[in-house]
Order: structure tokens, then C-alpha cells, then sequence
């Protein structure tokens, strides 16, 4: 039952690494545009190619921090979300590597041409071809699924956050001796009036 105990660990790990290769693949070379013209190829980044990239990863990263402080019912909400949010980007990055539509390249492609249109920029356009970016992303987004599967599964099960993260903290003890300053500062934390 050890991994009972780091599930919630390795649910952290598990998004923060997703959001992270998100983030940085997002400013990377995705596709490369060969033009028909002879003309000096077109480097389309992640984040032009998938317009939600970026803003996704950031959100998986936010969910992957607040994943280590919520309570059960925030812990499966978020797991869930993640999980649809790695299935979406997983789904469109598998499209670009199968067949990369025209708008993945179009805005790039018209703002280094001055070309607009979908027949100009067929013509403009000889051939697109993938990086290892899309692969390295998409690694990525599996291992956000899985994570947030683990999550939704072990996440009812997780032990609680540390004492320090409580509100509530135990009643006072009773003293016999002397209450020093430090004791009636706990005393009023608690919400007792240490002068009684």
C-alpha cells in the first residue's frame, strides 16, 4: 500500500510534468512549412499550431499545485478536469500529426507572406512537415491521463494535509501553572480568552 500513500505525489509529479512539457513545447518549432516558391522555410511554434496550447498547460500546471492542498470532492473535480484536458490536447495533437490542417499554419504562413486566403496559401505552401515536438507533447498528455486516472481512482483514499494546513486547531489544554505569552497567543488563535 506505498503507492496508497505517494499518490498524491506522484498525481503532482504527474501534472506538473505534463504542464511543464506543454509549456515549453509551446515555444518550439512544431511544424516546418516548405514554401512552393523557393522561398526561406516557415517555422510554425506549438502555440500557433494549437492555439490552446499554452493557456491548457498553464491550467494543468494550476491544477497539479492545487491538487496537493484540496479536500476529496476538489481532488476528483480537478482529476477530472485534467483528464479532459489531457484528452483534448492528446486528440488534437494526434489530427496534427496525422494530417496538419491548413489553420494550424495559416495565421504564421500569412503574417511572414502578406498572404491571406485558403487558395493563396495552398498554392504558397509545397509541403508541412512535423518536429519531434508534437511526439514529445503528446508523451506528455499521456502521462497527464494516467495521472489524473490514478487520481480519480486513489484520490478518495489520500491521507489528509498536515495539521499546520488546519483552521481548526485542538481545544487547550488545561493548565495548572503560570500561562506564559506565548500560551495566551495560542490561547486567542483558538478563539478562548486566555484571562478567564
Amino acid at each position: 500500500m506505498s503507492i496508497l500513500r505517494r499518490a498524491r505525489s506522484i498525481t503532482v509529479a504527474g501534472f506538473l510534468l505534463a504542464g511543464g512539457i506543454g509549456i515549453i513545447s509551446s515555444t518550439q518549432t512544431w511544424l516546418t512549412v516548405v514554401r512552393a516558391d523557393a522561398g526561406e522555410a516557415i517555422l510554425v511554434p506549438g502555440a500557433d499550431a494549437i492555439v490552446l496550447l499554452a493557456p491548457l498547460s498553464l491550467a494543468v500546471l494550476a491544477l497539479g499545485a492545487a491538487m496537493s492542498l484540496v479536500g476529496t470532492v476538489l481532488r476528483l473535480i480537478f482529476a477530472a478536469l485534467a483528464l479532459a484536458t489531457g484528452g483534448l490536447l492528446g486528440v488534437w495533437t494526434v489530427q496534427l500529426l496525422i494530417d496538419v490542417p491548413l489553420s494550424a499554419v495559416a495565421s504564421v504562413v500569412t503574417e511572414t507572406t502578406g498572404l491571406a486566403g485558403t487558395t493563396a496559401l495552398e498554392m504558397m505552401i509545397a509541403e508541412i512537415t512535423a518536429s519531434a515536438w508534437p511526439m514529445i507533447a503528446l508523451a506528455g498528455w499521456i502521462v497527464l491521463i494516467i495521472a489524473a486516472l490514478f487520481a480519480l481512482i486513489t484520490g478518495a483514499h489520500w491521507k489528509r494535509g498536515g495539521r499546520r494546513f488546519r483552521t481548526d486547531a485542538a481545544p487547550p489544554a488545561t493548565t495548572t501553572g503560570p500561562v506564559d505569552a506565548v500560551d495566551s497567543w495560542d490561547d486567542l488563535t483558538r478563539g478562548t480568552d486566555p484571562t478567564r
